[in-house]
């Protein structure tokens, strides 16, 4: 079981420029990479050659999130999947092609704030109704 994953050369790149722009560190932008991977509904087609870039931890770029990020995974394969295809290959994948949507979000933006400003707004609202059961 491997629990490092070692992102392409354009993605650390993508990382550092973004860190620099937002000083997030890497695992927090690559966390809302893979969200935003996600949240396409295309298949991850691609698998990733190039690991010259980064080298992160898993427990560093999941945090207490891994079992959440393993079944966000699994529910956008539309299968179970087990943890040798999770990480850190399907999770990398991911983090691959979401690290450039966070960039193209970051470039529209043109900050941080409202960078997160527009990922709120793109959350959908709870009703009141749906937190009480009523």
């Amino acid at each position: 079981m491997n629990f490092r994953l070692n992102t392409s050369k354009a993605t650390a790149e993508r990382l550092k420029n973004l860190q620099a722009s937002t000083r997030l560190t890497p695992n927090i932008l690559a966390r809302y990479a893979v969200i935003l991977s996600l949240k396409e509904p295309q298949p991850i087609l691609m698998t990733v050659k190039d690991k010259s870039g980064l080298e992160l931890p898993r427990n560093v770029l999941t945090g207490p999130y891994d079992y959440l990020f393993k079944v966000l995974i699994a529910q956008h394969e539309n299968r179970e999947i087990t943890d040798e295809e999770y990480f850190p290959g399907l999770f990398n994948n991911h983090l691959e092609r979401g690290s450039i949507l966070l960039q193209n979000e970051y470039n529209y933006a043109g900050n941080y704030e409202k960078m997160i400003t527009n990922f709120l707004l793109k959350v959908p609202e709870v009703e009141n109704d749906d937190l009480f059961g009523q």
